[in-house]
């Protein structure tokens, strides 16, 4: 295993790569305070990939028979948010990417005085904000070839620190259909493990989607002995509409439960908005003017 890296960009942010995991992070505030937070940031990702690799074969093992005693903090934090969905086939590992952000910016917050910061693991991330601050990013269509279909927006006031994404042709297996999911959470973890299974959700039998077994692809893989998604091709609009009714019943599920704030969900062009009505617009504004697209609010 490679030594992990750290560099400044010339736009201010860090960038902290150790094999498969790739941040980039931004803080906020007086200049060291900045400092001070990225050299926590560096210091405790040191370790990160090693102390996950050193229990990875518990992490891939599905929750719910009883907490297992974790050595480290990352591995206890990627169980807990899965926890909340052991209803459900899941592991460990679908809070992995969300972990890995929460833990860092948790980091970089404890010794330092930011006004902003953010660490994003791949699309999921952890988010630092003060009164008046406000953070923004795009909404990506699609996981394999982004196109921005519309924008987000959380500010102090709003309950969510976690935003993640996941689809069938993101960087993990997937079960189910949808292009994306995007799903905004209390923190990462939280929001990765709801945003797999709310993909997860958005499924329907149909022959023109392929799948195959999970180990046949990776012999590792902790969804072995499940069929994931490798292919889906034109599908009907009832079709469809289908699938991504059944994604917006699961979404519908966890907000009862108190587990996410928000979500978007896209599948060949139709997207579906998930959202109080009264914090809709701050949280998610669609393009409209791109694609057709509907609301479902409580």
């Amino acid at each position: 295993m490679e030594n992990p890296q750290s560099i400044l960009l010339k736009d201010g942010r860090l960038w902290l790569n150790h094999g498969p995991i790739d941040l980039f992070i931004e803080a906020q505030g007086h200049t060291r305070e900045v400092e001070l937070a990225y050299q926590t940031a560096i210091i405790k990702f040191e370790n990160l990939l090693a102390q996950i690799v050193e229990e990875l074969p518990q992490l891939r093992k599905p929750v719910g028979f009883g907490k297992m005693k974790w050595k480290h903090q990352i591995s206890k934090k990627m169980e807990n948010a899965c926890l909340h969905f052991e209803d459900c086939f899941i592991t460990p590992m679908a809070a992995v990417a969300g972990s890995v952000a929460d833990t860092i910016i948790e980091s970089m917050v404890e010794g330092s005085d930011l006004k902003k910061a953010y660490v994003n693991n791949g699309g999921d991330i952890s988010i630092h904000l003060s009164p008046h601050a406000v953070f923004s990013a795009a909404i990506a269509e699609n996981s394999s070839s982004p196109d921005f279909t519309g924008s987000l927006q959380i500010d102090f006031n709003s309950p969510s620190r976690g935003i993640a994404t996941s689809g069938w042709a993101g960087r993990s297996f997937s079960l189910g259909i949808a292009d994306s999911v995007t799903v905004l959470a209390k923190n990462a973890a939280i929001a990765d493990a709801a945003a797999t299974m709310i993909a997860n959700a958005v499924d329907v039998d149909h022959p023109a989607i392929c799948r195959k077994k999970a180990e046949t692809l990776d012999p590792d893989s902790d969804l072995r002995g499940n069929l994931v998604t490798i292919a889906v091709g034109h599908l009907p609009f009832s079709t469809i509409n289908e699938a991504l009714d059944r994604g917006i019943r699961t979404t519908q599920q966890f907000y009862r439960n108190g587990l996410i704030d928000a979500a978007f969900l896209s599948l060949q062009g139709q997207r579906r908005i998930f959202a109080p009505e009264k914090t809709k617009r701050p949280y998610l504004n669609p393009n409209i003017s791109k694609t057709s697209y509907s609301e479902t609010c409580v």
